[in-house]
């Protein structure tokens, strides 16, 4: 069993087409099914089960292909310690976050730890569903809403923040301080599409109370979600330290006081994987800037004074 048939192997699991497998490996599809061919007459056992066009994970293929990304994590890891041995102090680092965050947050820590670690390559990944992202490891670590448990990923929390309600100055409520959650039913919303964390969270929060958000208008944009808020369409329910960042005083802020939304951010990485400098550097570097507890709450408190 050579680690190239393994490779070969992984390719067609993961397009589970021979030709596209193929293609995506640069060899001729021939080559390829004589290889898997080979493969699966020294184990014994088919790996595929191939109906017509279509193939299909064999229990024997399941087996092999877990063990198989075993084998080429245990080299990429031993490759990622000798390329840090070779280039110490220096190599690259991706990070997944979420958009709002980069904006209002997060740029400014990036350009500081550049400043840093000038020897870095940085690779800044923006998306909605970052602990896919670790999990794919498409990025290296992750700062976002901390996932749900996987015993794949180490979690680091860093900071809770909570969300308020945001309404134009010139809104019905604009003279309101704080509101009850079951008053939010009747007010028309403008949000982020579902699927979207922050508005997953606070659907949550509203169907264990019973109901589900007036949403009238969604976009994936946060300039447009607070367009629509400032021409008096609809509210909307964000981070309270993303609405202070914004410092608009056509923007009115009510806390929400008798079950307030929350979320809860850290920093994640795969448990199986090897951390290098760049990203031990980072996760250090993080969380010296990020550990910042419930001091939003305190703030929030004092604006609502």
């Amino acid at each position: 069993m050579e680690l190239k048939q393994l490779k070969y192997f992984i390719a067609v699991c993961e397009e589970l087409h021979f030709t596209r497998a193929a293609e995506k490996l640069g060899i001729a599809q021939s080559t390829l099914s004589l290889q898997i061919g080979a493969l699966e007459e020294e184990i014994g056992l088919p790996l595929f089960d191939r109906i017509g066009k279509k193939i299909k994970l064999t229990e024997t293929g399941t087996i092999l292909l877990e063990n198989s990304q075993k084998v080429f994590w245990t080299l990429q890891n031993a490759q990622n310690k000798i390329s840090e041995l070779r280039e110490f102090q220096g190599g690259s680092l991706a990070v997944g976050v979420l958009h709002a965050e980069l904006d209002y947050r997060l740029n400014s820590l990036f350009i500081d730890f550049h400043n840093c670690f000038p020897q870095i390559h940085l690779k800044i990944l923006s998306s909605v569903t970052i602990d896919k992202q670790i999990l794919n490891n498409e990025a290296d670590v992750g700062i976002s809403l901390l996932p749900k448990l996987e015993k794949q990923l180490v979690c680091i929390p860093l900071y809770s923040e909570e969300y308020v309600l945001v309404v134009s100055k010139n809104h019905e409520l604009a003279n309101t301080r704080s509101i009850s959650i079951m008053d939010i039913e009747k007010i028309n919303m403008v949000m982020y599409p579902r699927g979207f964390v922050s508005r997953e969270l606070v659907e949550e929060c509203c169907r264990h109370n019973g109901f589900h958000l007036n949403t009238i208008i969604e976009t994936t944009a946060g300039s447009s979600i607070f367009g629509f808020v400032k021409a008096n369409i609809g509210a909307t329910i964000q981070p309270l330290p993303l609405i202070q960042s914004i410092n608009d005083p056509t923007l009115h802020l009510i806390k929400v006081k008798d079950w307030p939304i929350t979320r809860n951010i850290g920093i994640f990485y795969r448990s199986d994987k090897y951390l290098g400098f760049a990203t031990r550097e980072f996760i250090k570097f993080v969380k010296k800037r990020l550990e910042i507890g419930d001091i939003f709450f305190d703030i929030l408190d004092s604006t609502s004074k």
